[in-house]
């Protein structure tokens, strides 16, 4: 039986990191697949979004369990973070909503620079875990492997094509919250098969008191999109479901809204609608609405608000001017489900109540970490969710070789 100091479960974005971080240690990382990090050169369409540089209390602020996280984000901040590929000349761009990218926009350039850092790191590939226990002060990982310390870096339960199929949940004796689809396309009551490929830019989406702003995409099957995808998280957050239980997920009475002219105020829109209708009068209302709308989009928008496109401003009532209105502002959709095959991220995982957000350590089990989307935090689209991948993970990592000095 070989025995080492850190054992990583995982060679994903946070084991990687956490395998960077305790480096001078005699590490092994036990990866499931053939391969590293299947997941991250999916990332950012294959350019890899590495993180987001808005400053960092703004950034934790953007996160549901923002006081979790902070030890970690500030123990690896994007500065720090980015100098660990700078290092080794891997360079980077900061684009709109403050999102980086390597500058070769290649995700397997962040890839490499890693592992660059990890030639003196044993990596056993198609390892997978079935077994982690703990005697005399050592963890015995498959009656194969010992190690003074052990880090879960599993991942989540998406994409399982890349691996990420829920091992770590499994692998020992801590409580699993809830887990259910997060930065997912939605499912819509509507058959929307004859509007895909339809953009809305620059929309907001609101579901009960939350508002995002974004873009949207039509799809066959209902809407997806940054701002979709990030409302997703809400949706998994407030409805009562467990992919662990059943991964056929029905919702019931949930509803969004999107507001077609968020730089529009109803007031605002009801004068120029009053100004304009009197210059127009002749304008047939499915012409007008090409000044405000996806031309494309407009057959859609009369039908779901019950608006003919035919009629002529000039005549138009005062009560089809306020259905006009409202519809601009907050046209509903029904969703019925998750479209899950192409869910990005988990939503929930080990509970944090069980987890030490100084080191990443289990309270219950000295020497264990974890790290990653094995835990329950998860972020919006836009580089959110690799910053939590590998700033716990560096904690994972500096934590467990501080432990062994």
């Amino acid at each position: 039986m070989k025995e080492y100091e850190i054992a990583i479960v995982g060679g994903g974005p946070s084991g990687l990191m956490a395998a960077v971080a305790a480096l001078g240690k005699n590490i092994v990382i036990l990866e499931k697949n053939d391969s590293l990090a299947s997941k991250l050169l999916l990332t950012g369409g294959g350019r890899c979004n590495l993180t987001n540089n808005k400053p960092i209390k703004k950034l934790l602020n953007s996160f549901h369990d923002k006081n979790f996280l902070k030890h970690s984000f500030y123990t690896l901040t994007n500065e720090k973070l980015i100098s660990i590929f700078e290092n080794q000349g891997l360079y980077f761009i900061e684009e709109d909503d403050n999102r980086i990218f390597p500058e070769t926009e290649r995700a397997v350039d962040v890839l490499d620079t890693l592992t660059d850092y990890l030639e003196d790191v044993d990596i056993k590939y198609n390892f997978k875990v079935e077994s982690i226990d703990k005697k005399d002060d050592k963890f015995i990982i498959d009656d194969n492997i010992k190690a003074s310390s052990v880090i879960i870096a599993t991942g989540g339960i998406t994409y399982p094509q890349t691996g990420s199929t829920g091992d770590g949940y499994y692998l020992t004796s801590h409580e699993v919250s809830d887990i259910k689809y997060g930065l997912s396309p939605l499912i819509t009551r509507d058959d929307l098969r004859d509007y895909a490929g339809i953009n809305l830019y620059n929309v907001s989406v609101s579901y009960k008191k939350s508002e995002i702003f974004g873009d949207v995409l039509i799809t066959h099957q209902g809407l997806t999109g940054p701002a979709i995808l990030n409302i997703s998280n809400l949706i998994s957050y407030d409805n009562d479901y467990n992919l662990l239980d059943n991964k056929n997920i029905v919702l019931d009475n949930v509803r969004i809204a999107i507001d077609l002219t968020p730089d529009y105020t109803r007031d605002e829109l009801s004068e120029k609608f009053i100004l304009d209708f009197q210059a127009k009068g002749k304008t047939l209302l499915k012409n007008y609405l090409k000044y405000l709308l996806t031309n494309s989009f407009i057959p859609l928008f009369l039908e779901k608000a019950g608006l003919d496109g035919e009629v002529k401003l000039a005549n138009i009532t005062k009560k089809d001017k306020n259905k006009l209105i409202n519809s601009l502002k907050g046209l509903e959709f029904e969703i019925v489900g998750f479209m899950g095959e192409l869910s990005k991220v988990t939503v929930g995982g080990i509970k944090i109540d069980d987890i030490n957000s100084k080191t990443m350590e289990s309270k219950l089990v000295e020497g264990l970490y974890f790290a990653g989307e094995v835990l329950e935090p998860v972020g919006y689209t836009g580089g959110y969710n690799l910053k939590i991948a590998f700033s716990t993970g560096y904690l994972a990592g500096m934590s467990a070789s501080k432990s062994l000095d």
